[in-house]
């Protein structure tokens, strides 16, 4: 598995030849995590059905009961992921933002995501 590495904004990284991505790591998985859980769903145009429905699961008025079992299936679905350890959200209703903290087991090991939505 490889995965390009992000900058602390979010951007992909470049000029660093091979240590700008992650290979074969519990890193590559947990990269993985953070961009699936960002996609939203029919954001990409290769596969419409990929990303978290935040329409339907995360917006609006009574969706708090969805939003985490629809993160933690993003989160288990991921390819390396192979057991959700632990899993905390938070919301932050001034801010309009949701954080994740997760800690994974991964076919290369333990990693904890943390990520906001």
């Amino acid at each position: 598995m490889k995965y390009r590495k992000l900058d602390p904004a979010g951007d992909y990284t470049f000029g660093r030849g091979p240590a700008d991505f992650y290979e074969d790591s519990a890193e590559v998985v947990a990269q993985a995590v953070k961009t699936r859980l960002l996609l939203i769903r029919g954001e990409w145009f290769l596969d419409s059905s990929a990303g978290v429905p935040y329409k339907t699961e995360f917006l609006g008025v009574g969706t708090i009961g969805r939003y985490d079992f629809s993160a933690q299936q993003v989160i288990l679905s991921t390819p390396g992921v192979t057991k959700l350890v632990d899993y905390a959200s938070k919301i932050d209703s001034a801010k309009r933002a949701v954080y994740i903290s997760a800690t994974i087991d991964t076919q290369y090991g333990t990693i904890s995501v943390q990520t906001t939505l």
